[in-house]
């Protein structure tokens, strides 16, 4: 019973410790756990890029957009569910938590098969309509082989994972991330070296890591003590609260599709321009873009609980602080960034691969890609928000902005003028004009909000 009212407790916390206090202790374990993650990710194609080759890069970048399409699944349920819980919880309606965390659970075992299963018998075709070729296509068939044999355990994680945050545990998700990580680098040269399973190696040490961590987790949740945790009757699911996880989750669905999308468009003119190198610079640039993009992903995994829950309690200026003080933080952290693709971007495509061509790609396209990344600090956190307090229609189209609405045109029209450049230059072209639109959406909000609360 002790243990249950701290749980509570932790819980009302969100609505009454100061936001800038809760904001540290709620994004500080997120953002260690998001950077770990990309570290993760990292470690993958730096073992992949200087253990197996520049081709084996070149591979690893065509799944990208495989494994987005299953992210968006994924998040379609498992950011759904952990926005929905946190309301529930800033309601102090814990049956009702407990509900969607059964339902959340079952549905992800549900899509995970299914999902896995099917790309699975069409895995050869749906990899060159990304753009593999006869020279990348084994290297990208063995990866996603083993990904998706292991693809229900990498969703039920990532789904706990956000639930953690969600019931006021983001030092356990923090751990959770932190042991894929260290036990994701140990195994990596172990499988693609010592035992010479190349790029397949990698996976198989991606999908053990991952299913650990989720014993972990599920062991948590089967804990009574906790405020939300496995029981009897919360496995049935309830067609209500299925389309309010669904409805909530639409946004990074959405985000996660249209990320495959453009990452098709991208790799299909990469390789007519410039190449299969030119897919290995993008994959080069991307893990690199990714490690800052993940920090405000952590700073938007600490306000969203704080949010949610204020929006749902009604502390209007609660919910406002939260967003100023990520908003900084976002703008910061991207910028830094931005530095670091003017000043060092060779070095950072030298951890990849020791080709001198593919080094030079990849240097260019960090440059190019992080050119305004300051801009994606703002535009990030501000989709994020209005996800966290349940405008799931806000969200969707601040997402669809940056990636279908401005950049998938401008995929399509810069490099018949400009050849592998125009492929580059336009993703900080896109960046700027979802920056203009978040700006003018936000600014109408708060119009809306003085005026009417909510």
């Amino acid at each position: 019973m002790n243990k249950e009212n701290d749980n509570r407790q932790a819980a009302l916390a969100l609505g009454t410790e100061p936001v800038l206090r809760l904001l540290i202790k709620f994004a500080t374990p997120a953002i260690i756990a998001m950077v770990a993650s990309s570290l993760y990710n990292m470690v993958d194609s730096i073992f992949i890029g200087q253990g197996v080759g520049p081709l084996a890069i070149s591979g690893l970048a065509i799944t990208f957009p495989l494994m987005n399409i299953s992210a968006a699944f994924g998040a379609a349920i498992g950011v759904g569910a952990s926005t929905v819980i946190s309301v529930k919880l800033g309601q102090k309606d814990y049956l009702t938590a407990q509900v969607i965390l059964g339902n959340s659970v079952v549905l992800k075992i549900i899509t995970g098969i299914l999902f896995g299963g099917l790309a699975l018998l069409f895995l050869d075709p749906i990899l060159r309509f990304f753009g593999a070729t006869e020279n990348t296509l084994p290297y990208a068939r063995e990866y996603m082989v083993v990904i998706l044999l292991g693809n229900v355990f990498t969703h039920l994680y990532f789904g706990l994972n956000g639930i953690l945050r969600a019931v006021g545990k983001p030092r356990h998700a923090m751990y959770a991330t932190i042991f894929t990580v260290l036990l994701n680098t140990a195994l990596d040269p172990l499988f693609i070296y010592t035992f010479g399973m190349g790029i397949q190696g990698a996976a198989i040490a991606t999908v053990i890591s991952q299913t650990a961590a989720l014993a972990w987790q599920v062991a948590i949740f089967a804990n009574k003590k906790e405020l939300v945790h496995f029981r009897r009757g919360i496995w049935r699911l309830r067609v209500g609260l299925v389309k309010n996880i669904l409805a909530i989750g639409a946004s990074p669905f959405a985000m996660n599709v249209c990320a495959c999308i453009v990452v098709i468009f991208i790799n299909t003119a990469l390789v007519r321009h410039g190449g299969d190198l030119a897919v290995g610079a993008y994959g080069i640039a991307n893990r690199i873009g990714f490690i800052f993009f993940m920090v405000v992903m952590g700073i938007n995994q600490g306000m969203q609980p704080i949010a949610g829950y204020n929006y749902g309690a009604g502390h209007t200026d609660r919910m406002m602080l939260v967003l100023r003080y990520s908003i900084i933080a976002g703008v910061g952290v991207m910028t830094v960034g931005w530095i670091v693709g003017l000043l060092i971007p060779a070095e950072c495509a030298r951890l990849f691969t020791t080709d001198p061509q593919l080094t030079e790609m990849g240097a260019r396209g960090i440059m190019i890609n992080q050119i305004a990344f300051p801009v994606i600090g703002y535009q990030a956190v501000i989709t994020n928000f209005f996800q966290s307090i349940g405008k799931a229609k806000i969200s969707i189209l601040l997402s669809l902005s940056r990636q279908m609405i401005f950049l998938v045109p401008l995929l399509i029209v810069l490099p018949l003028f400009f050849g592998v450049d125009g492929v580059w230059y336009s993703l900080p072209a896109s960046d700027m004009m979802a920056f203009v639109m978040t700006l003018i959406t936000m600014t109408i909000y708060m119009k809306k909000l003085k005026q009417n609360g909510k």
